[in-house]
């Protein structure tokens, strides 16, 4: 096959003149067509992952910088913001008395917030409040006012604080609670809502934390003995002021400037370290320091003074009188070992004989 290709190139061109002039050049020109087109297509797809890799690690950075502002803001809250409130539910007991259906002593409950730690945040001041469901029975209604006290103990059962505050029911005259009674009667009749009234009664407005005696429990007490009630409950709110007040209350809008602000610290911090690091001038200077310190500790030089010399080391001759500049360095031979003491006592001697 190959014979007849190149016979009929042959009688088609016999003299090579066109694949001289024609034929070689066009294939040269298409090689070198193809070679650029490569080069530039291999460059551009350099380019092209260069420019990958710059975008994904600006992204990196950036949702790195975003995630530290959010973290550090999360960290602040979590550690700054105490809990807004804390709800305890509270049993009252007291003693029956057999004549009469009204309780002999007056109701009271042992509430236990916590087992020898830390429930409060010290220096946050707490509001303490009783709330108290007493139905709208003519018991209650004709009760009129009654008194609720409250003790704060530590661990060791301390007495921290003790404060009593007046309360009754809200007054609504016959006509209004007859009137509401019809509007809501399907409401009571479905069982979606009750006949009574939740009396909050505020038993400490700004209660303040001990560090060395935290509150661990508290005692409650209804001074009456016809009071009747669904159920008591304890809740310790919080009662912020300044920043926390404007973080519980504006939590988006603090967030944004809390963020925003640890966004343009981290921001310049990162800058001005990047700015430091691109400037190899002290990447340059350490460079130098160490080819310096390896250069010193080449094992083809060693440093030695005149004392290392002893007189035994070179046959009981000694060489005090040879001049510092010979006893400074010693070389090793081509071969990697150290001058005899032999020579170095014949070319102390020559050194002398050429002096004299």
């Amino acid at each position: 096959m190959s014979i007849l290709l190149r016979f009929i190139v042959f009688c088609l061109d016999p003299l090579g003149l066109g694949r001289r002039f024609l034929i070689r050049p066009a294939v040269n020109l298409s090689w070198n067509v193809y070679d650029r087109v490569r080069s530039k297509a291999d460059e551009k797809v350099g380019t092209v992952r260069e420019l990958v890799l710059r975008l994904g690690l600006i992204a990196f950075a950036v949702v790195l910088i975003i995630w530290l502002a959010v973290f550090m803001y999360a960290a602040f809250y979590y550690v700054y913001m105490p809990a807004i409130s804390h709800t305890r539910p509270v049993h009252m007991q007291f003693k029956t008395c057999l004549e009469t259906s009204t309780p002999c002593t007056f109701p009271h409950a042992h509430v236990s917030l916590t087992k020898k730690q830390q429930l409060l945040m010290v220096g946050q001041a707490y509001k303490v409040i009783v709330n108290i469901d007493m139905p709208e029975s003519p018991q209650n209604l004709e009760l009129g006012m009654f008194m609720v006290c409250a003790e704060m103990r530590d661990y060791d059962s301390m007495l921290r604080g003790h404060s009593c505050r007046s309360a009754m029911m809200r007054y609504r005259s016959p006509l209004i609670r007859m009137i509401s009674t019809w509007a809501l009667s399907p409401l009571y009749v479905l069982g979606w809502k009750e006949e009574f009234q939740q009396v909050p009664v505020e038993i400490f407005s700004r209660y303040l934390e001990e560090r060395q005696h935290p509150i661990t429990d508290v005692y409650v007490e209804i001074q009456s003995q016809k009071i009747q009630f669904y159920t008591v409950t304890l809740h310790i709110v919080a009662d912020f002021t300044g920043l926390r007040y404007i973080m519980f209350n504006w939590p988006v809008l603090s967030a944004i400037v809390a963020i925003s602000t640890n966004l343009f610290f981290i921001l310049v911090v990162f800058l001005l370290s990047w700015y430091h690091w691109s400037d190899a001038k002290w990447l340059h200077s350490m460079q130098i320091k160490y080819a310096r310190l390896t250069k010193s500790l080449e094992p083809g030089v060693i440093l030695s003074g005149a004392s290392s010399l002893r007189d035994d080391d070179v046959g009981g001759d000694t060489l005090s009188d040879v001049d510092a500049d010979d006893l400074v360095l010693v070389k090793k031979s081509g071969s990697g070992k150290r001058e005899s003491p032999d020579a170095l006592r014949k070319r102390h001697s020559k050194k002398t004989t050429a002096d004299h």
